[in-house]
């Protein structure tokens, strides 16, 4: 009777954003199988001001989308992370966020598929609603500081011995002596898929995001107007908060916009933050962040995943990307389903 084998599988995570960083973490704890997790990518942890990558720069709380009360599958992964980062609260990487969202049109509850997932729901009484407004509701979110999350993933993967790489990938088969024969490759590029070979997923496209970054320890709450944010808190400890934010869908553009930067400092949203906005103490003068994250899609729609038992010298290959401004509150759902999928292709190895 064969032994089965009991070595480390081989494991190579493309790319070091939130979404790859949750996936080795999941592979370096997983109870039944042992992995030897090596990350590659561009950007790595520690290059947190650099503009060329979304994680460092993401507002980082759970906000409503639309796609959750679409597909079952983001629902659950929604649900799964939320979940994830409430029971991480009293670590102090995570804070519990109490938010608003405004409406200019009356609606019925139920219409929120979100109202079960988030924490201490409940409709806004007329008298807590600021006009032009006509509807609102209350709720407990969750918050991240990318500045202190990432490099706390990046710490706990270095202590579990993950490998990382960096370099400037161009195609799948650059990445093959790293997976060996038997091992597997996520690829969590991001928009990085859109031109790496073996991928050129054409259907990626950027989102061009310019907001303003204020210190503000009087404000702390999540508020937002639907369509379109108008501020939020950060969570890092030191109530910074992030202003409007643009929704570029297609721009590549990376420098500062000036023009933006003035609408968004004088929008008439002032009111909505009560005087805690008017009142803002700027932390270092203001600070505006550029991002670009990658969306799949014209309907937004998450990357689908497909796997198969390959035949033999093919590189097996889970992909993990396209989430748009939804890295963050679907990373440990995500990461969950790649881990899945991984499992299925070790089944298939057998």
């Amino acid at each position: 009777m064969a032994v089965p084998d009991q070595s480390p599988k081989q494991l190579v995570v493309l790319g070091a954003g939130v979404i790859g960083l949750t996936i080795a973490y999941l592979a370096t704890v997983d109870p039944n199988d042992q992995f030897s997790v090596t990350i590659v990518a561009r950007d790595m942890p520690e290059d947190m001001d650099s503009q060329a990558w979304a994680s460092p720069f993401a507002g980082a709380n759970w906000a409503p989308m639309p796609m959750g009360g679409i597909d079952p599958c983001v629902r659950r992964r929604e649900q799964v992370t939320f979940d994830k980062f409430w029971d991480m609260i009293p670590t102090g990487l995570v804070k519990k966020l109490p938010s608003k969202v405004y409406s200019k049109r009356a609606g019925s509850p139920s219409e929120l598929w979100w109202r079960d997932l988030v924490r201490e729901f409940r409709i806004l009484p007329r008298e807590e609603i600021p006009e032009p407004y006509v509807a609102g509701v209350a709720f407990c979110t969750v918050s991240v500081n990318p500045q202190e999350y990432v490099p706390w993933l990046s710490s706990e993967l270095r202590a579990r011995n993950v490998e990382f790489v960096r370099k400037h990938v161009r195609t799948l088969e650059e990445l093959r002596p790293l997976v060996g024969a038997n091992g597997i490759l996520v690829n969590a590029s991001s928009l990085g898929s859109r031109s790496i070979i073996g991928v050129e997923d054409t259907k990626l496209f950027p989102i061009r995001g310019q907001s303003i970054i204020v210190h503000s320890p009087q404000l702390q709450e999540f508020l937002a107007t639907k369509p379109g944010i108008l501020s939020r808190i950060t969570g890092n400890g030191r109530y910074t908060v992030l202003l409007g934010g643009t929704f570029e869908v297609g721009n590549w553009d990376t420098s500062l916009d000036m023009n933006i930067y003035e609408i968004v400092i004088r929008r008439r949203y002032w009111h909505i933050t009560l005087a805690c906005a008017l009142h803002a103490k700027v932390d270092h003068g203001w600070r505006t962040e550029i991002v670009q994250l990658p969306l799949r899609g014209e309907n937004g729609v998450l990357v689908p995943w497909n796997t198969t038992c390959l035949e033999e010298g093919e590189m097996r290959v889970v992909h993990a990307y396209g989430f748009g401004g939804a890295g963050y509150q679907t990373s440990w759902g995500v990461a969950e389903d790649v881990m899945a999928l991984i499992k299925e292709m070790q089944a298939c190895m057998q």
